[in-house]
């Protein structure tokens, strides 16, 4: 298979587990997620990620639960963001679960698509990373993104907020990957 056409095969099984956790959380807990505010997600995926690299400096794990939790979580946490820029928070749960499991599915799909342009261009330089570096991608990201909720950077492209997370869904879809193909650095 041409590396373009497996990285499409492992970035679509990827979202596939992704969205399995997410519909299965929408399904035990509903929607209780659209309460938050985007700067609320953004520390959701913050800790993530500094758990993740702690995780990686420490080179032990106390918890137990592996990295790949973590990158499905930032993933996940980062589609969600996507849907409160779009619809802002609310007051109230406002969707069943259903329709929360489709707009969802519809950031992944907005994510892949940015991954195909982008992997054309660069040429599946993702793929000579290293996890840590992804995991620092993407705290230099959620740093950005801080940035610009906490009102120390202007944001001087709208598009950007909606960018950086998609390239967060992106980088922690490319971390499961690697993953999988034994890329593991804690083990």
């Amino acid at each position: 298979m041409a590396t373009k056409e497996k990285t499409e095969a492992q970035y679509e099984k990827a979202v596939a587990e992704i969205l399995d956790l997410f519909s299965k959380k929408a399904e035990d807990y509903g929607t209780a997620w659209r309460i938050l505010r985007t700067s609320s997600v953004t520390d959701q995926i913050y800790i993530k990620a500094r758990r993740i690299r702690a995780v990686q400096q420490a080179g032990e794990n106390k918890v137990g639960e592996g990295l790949r939790p973590e990158f499905i979580g930032i993933a996940n946490y980062s589609a969600m963001a996507l849907v409160q820029i779009t619809k802002g928070a609310v007051s109230s749960p406002d969707m069943e679960a259903d329709e929360a499991i489709e707009i969802v599915r519809d950031q992944f799909s907005k994510a892949q698509k940015l991954m195909i342009k982008k992997n054309h261009d660069y040429r599946e330089a993702w793929r000579s990373l290293r996890i840590s570096s992804i995991a620092d991608l993407i705290l230099q990201k959620l740093l950005r993104i801080k940035q610009i909720e906490d009102g120390q950077k202007e944001n001087l492209a709208p598009e950007e907020m909606h960018t950086l997370h998609l390239d967060m869904i992106n980088c922690a879809i490319f971390a499961l990957i690697l993953i999988d193909e034994g890329r593991d650095e804690m083990k």
